[in-house]
């Protein structure tokens, strides 16, 4: 039986700095903080799983605290000695007890260690690290300079940093932050006017990071801590470049955290360069799915799909699905099949404009759009509850990237379906992505589908013999086929139109005949 990760527990002080030094403290003696160097892809960074935690913790104690003549309870989040305003801001948001990847991560943030954190989409890394970076900045508060951020966190999409910025401030409601929003599609100058005197946060993309830097409106010198968010998309959108121009100006002496769902090869490489006696926090298999997914593949003729999506919106009980298509011009196209097929549906990609990618994911997240067809750009990007459904309209040719896929359903704890739709093309691709997943998905044969609802019950009526099978059967009776053209009689050589044969439709005829011959010679 898989035993579930413990949580790390330090010494709870109420409302005081002494849990955390307590913390620290008890990291220090764990032996699984050690830089190890017994791994040969990552060589110089240590690892941690929850195996290594201890299995026995301290009893809890509830205890409340008391703050504007109002009473909270302490959550286990508590166990982390974070700072009370932050507590009071996760009892309002309901938090209760930390995911496996938050338990595992906090601590080890807090004691400003290196972390590369490893987990499946869905299950709280983004907590992860902003909760134990909002206590170090209200443990910690300065007057920021000019143009600078003391913490930057980088992701892929553009859809993604509000939502990171969103948690921010969330939990950060009572500490009292300042932030800002740096992404690229919209105009740069309200951006330029937010950061004129210094931010805590900046939550940006690479691209328009670099503009900024590029034209002096913010600099870097003054960076903390540096957090890469999904780092393997990084990666794959070619990001890798800019990446690398952007930690040349950051300072020497920072924190780094770098979360991932994926490990692969080219994450490592990025991490051994980056990270300073990094410490891996992993709760799932480098590229496990998640385990509330329900997975189907149906095999399919390319041109068959259209209409067997449109089936499967129609037939499943949905409440919100998102569809993936490989390129732009294909999400366009298969929401025009969709509304054709009297399906109402939207499309998010890369040509869509911010505001209008904003206004279709917002619809989404209201229910007002039930179908959302997208790019692998909304992969990382989407983050909204209720999402039963998602097909892969085209099966991605990287594998990892259908881990991130299927991810946006069965978020929370919550169940969910993928059904993927393959092609003959697409065969190499799924071999690759079960090979990665260590699973075979369960696979059906559309047109095995289709001869079994044409299969009669049993007592019911034959199935209606096809053109095919009816040509054989006479072949084999001798019988020949009805209005067969090699059993009609020969037209005789002066056969005419039954009309003509009226002595006026001859005439008729023959005077026109005879008028059209040329001069000098006269018609038959």
């Amino acid at each position: 039986m898989r035993q579930r990760p413990q949580k790390v527990v330090a010494s709870r002080v109420c409302g005081s700095r002494k849990a955390v030094s307590g913390l620290f403290l008890h990291l220090a003696g764990e032996a699984c903080l050690a830089p190890t160097n017994d791994s040969p892809d990552h060589a110089g960074v240590s690892f941690i799983h929850a195996a290594t935690w201890k299995a026995s913790r301290p009893p809890r104690r509830s205890c409340a605290v008391s703050h504007n003549n109002k009473d909270y309870s302490l959550t286990p989040f508590q166990d982390f000695g974070l700072a009370q305003p932050i507590v009071r801001a996760l009892a309002e948001e309901k938090y209760v007890t930390p995911t496996p990847i938050q338990a595992q991560t906090i601590p080890l943030v807090l004691s400003r260690r290196d972390v590369i954190g490893i987990a499946q989409t869905g299950t709280g890394k983004t907590a992860a690290f902003a909760l134990p970076i909002l206590h170090q900045i209200f443990a910690d508060r300065r007057h920021m300079k000019r143009k600078c951020c003391r913490v930057l966190v980088l992701s892929p999409t553009r859809e993604l940093p509000g939502q990171i910025l969103d948690s921010f401030r969330a939990y950060g409601r009572h500490v009292g932050i300042s932030a800002a929003l740096a992404i690229g599609g919209v105009s740069m100058r309200g951006q330029v006017r937010a950061l004129l005197d210094g931010v805590d946060v900046l939550v940006a993309t690479p691209g328009r990071l670099l503009d900024l830097v590029e034209s002096n409106a913010l600099r870097l010198g003054e960076v903390e801590v540096f957090v890469l968010d999904e780092a393997d998309r990084m990666l794959d959108m070619g990001f890798i470049h800019d990446i690398r121009r952007i930690v040349a100006k950051l300072p020497a002496r920072r924190q780094t955290l770098l979360f991932s769902a994926t490990m692969p090869h080219a994450v490592g490489e990025l991490a051994r360069s980056m990270l300073r006696d990094a410490v891996k926090a992993a709760v799932t298999p480098g590229a496990s799915t998640v385990a509330g997914v329900e997975q189907r593949i149906i095999r399919v003729d390319r041109a068959a799909k259209p209409g067997i999506l449109a089936d499967i919106l129609n037939r499943e009980s949905i409440d919100r699905a998102l569809v993936f298509t490989r390129t732009k011009h294909g999400a366009d196209k298969v929401v025009r099949s969709l509304v054709k097929a009297g399906i109402a549906a939207q499309a998010i990609h890369g040509n869509k404009s911010q505001n209008q990618r904003d206004r279709v994911l917002s619809g989404f997240r209201r229910g007002e759009v039930r179908t959302l067809v997208a790019t692998d750009i909304a992969a990382r990007g989407i983050d909204v509850d209720g999402i039963s459904h998602v097909v892969n309209f085209d099966l991605p040719n990287v594998p990892e990237t259908y881990v991130h896929r299927i991810g946006r359903t069965a978020r929370a704890g919550a169940r969910g379906i993928a059904i993927s739709l393959c092609d003959a093309g697409e065969a190499a691709f799924l071999r690759d992505i079960e090979k990665l997943i260590r699973m075979s998905i369960p696979a059906t044969d559309h047109s095995s589908l289709a001869r079994q609802a044409r299969r009669p019950a049993k007592g019911g009526h034959p199935m209606h013999p096809s053109a095919h099978q009816m040509s054989k059967q006479r072949r084999r009776e001798g019988t020949p086929r009805e209005q067969d053209r090699h059993a009609q009689p020969l037209r005789p050589p002066g056969w005419l139109p039954a009309f003509l044969h009226r002595k006026e439709g001859i005439k008729s005829v023959q005077k026109k005949t005879q008028s059209n011959a040329p001069h000098g010679e006269r018609a038959i």
